[in-house]
Order: structure tokens, then sequence, then C-alpha cells
């Protein structure tokens, strides 16, 4: 019963997924080029996988890189999976000047979020990543990202403050090669 109930609920999900992805319109926020970049941000406060509201990690000490998901982008459109999974074997945006960490965006899956939670922080206790979750948009509105939808996108952040680098869509070759080259400036 309960394989069939999973079995179920995994064809519900790739269905709703592919129907959205193939009803989704272009929209002029969905393009890097309408995003400002090297811009101030600030830190903001969301919450942990505990429900307990929590800042940025390291915001003001190190460069940052963050990995601000969708789960519906991650887990039905493989979206960035492989680059971020590429990224975490290489360790290419490692360093002593860098810390990395996970958001997710809550507000735009329809996945249960307690069960997203646990997976998440299974997670955590094998590799200790670092995932947080941003409930309400918080993130999203205070840095101005714009939709966000069905999205796993990357962004760095200087110790400063400044919003360097923001990656809205799936990274080809030429996008990792731009990726690691600035990187590379924020590692060390």
């Amino acid at each position: 019963m309960k394989s069939r109930f999973f079995l179920l609920l995994t064809a519900l999900f790739v269905s709703v997924v592919a129907y959205g992805q193939k009803n989704e319109l272009a929209s002029p926020q969905d393009t890097l080029s309408t995003l400002p970049k090297f811009r101030k941000v600030e830190n903001v406060t969301i919450k942990d996988l505990y429900g307990n509201f929590t800042k940025l990690p390291h915001f003001g000490e190190k460069n940052l890189l963050i990995f601000y998901v969708d789960p519906d982008a991650y887990l039905a459109a493989n979206k960035n999976n492989r680059f971020a999974e590429e990224l975490e074997k290489n360790a290419r945006a490692a360093g002593p000047e860098i810390y990395g960490f996970g958001i997710l965006n809550f507000p735009d899956t329809w996945l249960p979020k307690e069960l997203l939670r646990k997976i998440c922080r299974k997670r955590v206790e094998k590799n200790g990543a670092v995932i947080i979750e941003d409930h309400d948009h918080t993130f999203k509105n205070a840095w101005g990202l714009g939709d966000c939808n069905k999205k796993f996108m990357l962004l760095i952040v200087t110790k400063e403050g400044n919003l360097e680098y923001v990656l809205r869509d799936e990274v080809n070759e030429e996008g990792k090669k731009e990726f690691y080259d600035l990187i590379d400036k924020y590692r060390f």
C-alpha cells in the first residue's frame, strides 16, 4: 500500500511539473539581464530546518556562494543538479574566504514542507551541508530576485555585501567557465 502511494505521488509530481514547464510563459523577469548585479544586499532573517529564525551564515565575514533552490526545480526538473554535484565533488568553489550553503524556496513548491525538511536534515547529517529555508519569500523579496519559481539559482555575495553574480537558468559549458573564473577571485 505504501509503495503504491509513493508511486502515485511520484507520477502526480512528474505530471504536474511537466505540465507546468510545458505551459510556462517566458517573462522579462526570467532573464539575468533584468536583475541588477553588483549591488548591495543586506543580511536577512529566515528560518533553519527546525523552524528557528536565523540570519544568513557568515554574512559580512566571508564571501558567500548561495544556492537558492525551488525544490521542484531540483527534484523534478533536474535544473543545475549535475553542476551542483560537480561543485561538491571538485571543490572548485571551496576555500578559506568563501562559504557555501543552500536556501530552500518554500513558497514556490507544492511539495510537502515537512518531507523536504526531513530529506534536508538527513543530508546535513551526512555531509555537513548548511541548508536553511526562505519560508515566506523574505530572502527573495529583500534581495529583489524576481520570479524564482522552478529556479535553481546560484548567487555570489562578497564580504562587503555586494551581489556579484546571479545564475537564474540552467548553466551551460560557457556559463560554467564564467562561473569558475569568477569564483576563483573569492576563494582565497
